[in-house]
Order: structure tokens, then sequence, then C-alpha cells
């Protein structure tokens, strides 16, 4: 069986980090997902694909990995960009800017 363990990224909508610290197991799909042709909805026979399972560490998710004899995928996470301007948004109004604000 098929899986694979990864790091989740920060979501687009936030600057925080929350949620990303743990690592996620997650099996391969093995059947093709169905279209009901009367309702529209989208169904499978394959149950692991909805398992999710969370790990503090990566060598923790490998051992677990090992042990149930998984092939395994690991993606390692991106690190944030260098160029990432210091202060924030605060610091747009600040009183001791420097440049002017504008739109």
């Amino acid at each position: 069986m098929r899986a694979r363990i990864y790091r989740p990224a920060k979501t687009a909508m936030s600057s925080g980090t929350a949620k990303t610290k743990r690592w996620i197991l997650e099996y391969a799909a093995s059947s093709a997902r169905e279209v009901d042709p009367l309702m529209g909805w989208t169904s499978s026979t394959d149950t692991q694909s909805q398992v999710k399972m969370y790990f503090d560490t990566k060598e923790a998710a490998l051992e677990y990995a090992a042990e149930k004899k998984l092939d395994v995928v690991v993606q390692e996470p991106h690190g944030r960009k260098a160029n990432i301007r210091t202060g924030g948004y605060g610091e747009n109004f600040a009183t001791s800017r420097r440049q002017v604000w504008t739109h």
C-alpha cells in the first residue's frame, strides 16, 4: 500500500504557522473516484483515502510506516523565502516611517 508523509504548509489566508508543525501520513487512493449519474456526487470504494494520521516527528511517521510495511514517499517542507520584509503590517502606520505611505 502506498502512503505519503509530509508537513503541511501554512494557509494562504494567514501569516501564522499554526497546524504546520506536525507531520501527516496519508494513504494514496487505490481506486478511482466515480461520479453518480443521478445526484452528481463523487464516491469511491477506497476507505483508506479518508485516513489522515498525525505525528509529532518525521521519524515517528517513518517508524509507523516501516512497522506496517507501507511504501512511503516523503515530501520535505519548503522553507520561507528570505526576502520577507521585517516589521509587518503595523509598520505601514508607524510614526517613524521614512517613506510616504500612499495607495
